[in-house]
Parts: structure tokens; sequence; C-alpha cells
């Protein structure tokens, strides 16, 4: 635990690798104000900050990003570790580890925006409401979408339910129809181990509207290491349409979940012990 903290303390991104992300995002980023609040002078003050979590805490490790190629894709992942632990690491890697790095527009629920300071935080680091009319107009700017097709219950599960993938809603690929975007699979392993005793009081929650109510023997997230696995791109049904039946668009979800369950199953046999190193 001592050469843990010593070394949250002591990380710091490479001043001359964190100037070429944000020179980057700021020649892609020129056409004024973000119509969603993303600021990139907070979204780099965000990297500095939590890159010691990125790379000592949570001690991530990205595969496949070789696969990712100089075009916009729709990011679609397993939703994992009780608070939105997936979605911070996940745009943390492209902007890090990807090339050339893009901020991730991440779909969030409507509860999330209106998290007072909270919200406008995530808006200025690039989330947005994940409505039908946002997706498309980020899309027809070009941008990399992130959606968690699990919603809330993705996140909101006991500990005999970690990794178990939850019904995906097929707005996402509809949105892909629209686009043309190619559905890029990710797979993110170690975010339930966070919390590792969970147990979620639903049929409460439900009674009192709230969306989750989870009794937890930690309630800050353990320094569990992280993998992130990207799958090979998904070509979307080109015989289909954004108006096609819900049948013919449920067939094509759910080759996209047995893809992520694919690389779920192949990221937990390669999983790292809870203080592994990060080189193991």
């Amino acid at each position: 635990m001592i050469d843990l903290l010593d070394n949250l303390f002591s990380a710091k991104i490479d001043e001359e690798k964190l100037e070429q992300i944000y020179s980057c995002l700021s020649t892609q980023y020129t056409n004024g104000k973000d119509p969603w609040g993303l600021d990139i002078d907070a979204a780099k003050e965000t990297l500095l900050k939590l890159y010691p979590f990125y790379s000592e805490y949570f001690k991530v490790r990205l595969f496949g990003k070789e696969k990712v190629l100089d075009r916009p894709y729709m990011i679609i992942s397993n939703h994992t570790g009780q608070v939105p632990i997936d979605a911070m690491l996940i745009g943390m890697a492209f902007l890090l580890e990807i090339a050339p790095p893009r901020i991730m527009r991440a779909m969030v629920d409507r509860f999330v925006t209106s998290l007072p300071f909270l919200g406008e935080w995530f808006a200025q680091t690039g989330a947005v409401l994940g409505d039908r009319q946002n997706c498309l107009k980020l899309m027809e700017r070009g941008e990399s979408i992130l959606v968690f097709p699990e919603g809330l219950q993705g996140v909101a599960k006991s500990t005999n339910e970690f990794y178990k993938l939850q019904k995906f809603t097929n707005g996402f690929y509809r949105m892909a129809l629209s686009s043309g975007f190619d559905i890029l699979p990710v797979a993110v392993i170690g975010c339930e181990e966070c919390f590792p005793f969970v147990y979620h009081l639903k049929s409460l929650a439900k009674t009192l509207g709230l969306p989750a109510i989870p009794i937890s023997t930690n309630y800050f997230p353990l320094p569990s290491p992280v993998d992130i696995h990207i799958g090979d791109p998904i070509s979307i049904n080109k015989d289909l349409s954004p108006d096609s039946t819900d049948k013919e668009i449920n067939k094509e979800v759910l080759k996209v979940k047995s893809k992520i369950r694919s690389l779920i199953t192949r990221g937990r046999k390669e999983q790292r012990e809870f203080w592994a190193k990060k080189e193991i």
C-alpha cells in the first residue's frame, strides 16, 4: 500500500506527450463553442489530474489498439464497476494510447447530467445526454461515440452477477445504421473487482424511484488492475436501415453482444491478480 501511494503521488504524464495530445485536440475542435459543453482546456486538466489513477492505481493495460484506424467509430462496451470508472478509463485510453488521440463522446443517462457539479464536469470532458438527436448530430460531426447498451443495469449488479451481460438496448445499432459507422466492440475487465462485495436493493430502489441502492463493503473503488480489450471492428449490415424491424435489428445486436462476451471470456483468462504490477 505504501508503494502504491508513493507511485500514485509521483506519477506524472510526460509533458511533451500531453502537449501533443492537446495540440491534436485543439486542431480537431476549431469550430467554436461545443454545443454540449466540451471544454478542451478542462479536458486537458482532467487528464493531467487523473493520469496517476490510470497509470498507477488501476494500472490500465490496453489490448487491440492496432485495430483502431483514423476514423470515427461507435464504441460499444460492457458496463461494469458500480460507478462509471469504465467510461473514464476507456476515454483516457483513447487519448493516451490511440493515434490520433480522440475524445470519446460518452452517452450518459439523464440523471448523470442532472448531478450538481458532476454533470457539468462530465459535459466538459465530453459526455453527452444519450438521446437520439444528440447521437446523430455528434456522428454528423465525425465524433466517436461511446455507448453502454446495458445502461444502468450494467453497473447496478450484485456480486453474483459480475461480468454477466445484461440486456442490450438496440438504439445504438439504429444510430450506427444512420451514420454508417463501424462498431468497435470493447470489454473492460477489472472494474467489477473495485467493489468486490456488493448487494443491490433493487425492489427498494424501484419503490423509491432511485436508479440504484447498493450495499457494499467499500464506497471508494479499490485499486484493481484494469484491462481494456478492443475487438475487431464490426461492419453494419447494409441490407438494413434505421427503420428496420426490432426483430431484424435485434439479430445484429446479439452478434455485437456475442463479440463482447467473447472478449470478456478471453480477458478474464488473462486477468491479473489484485496487487499485480502493470507489466505482468
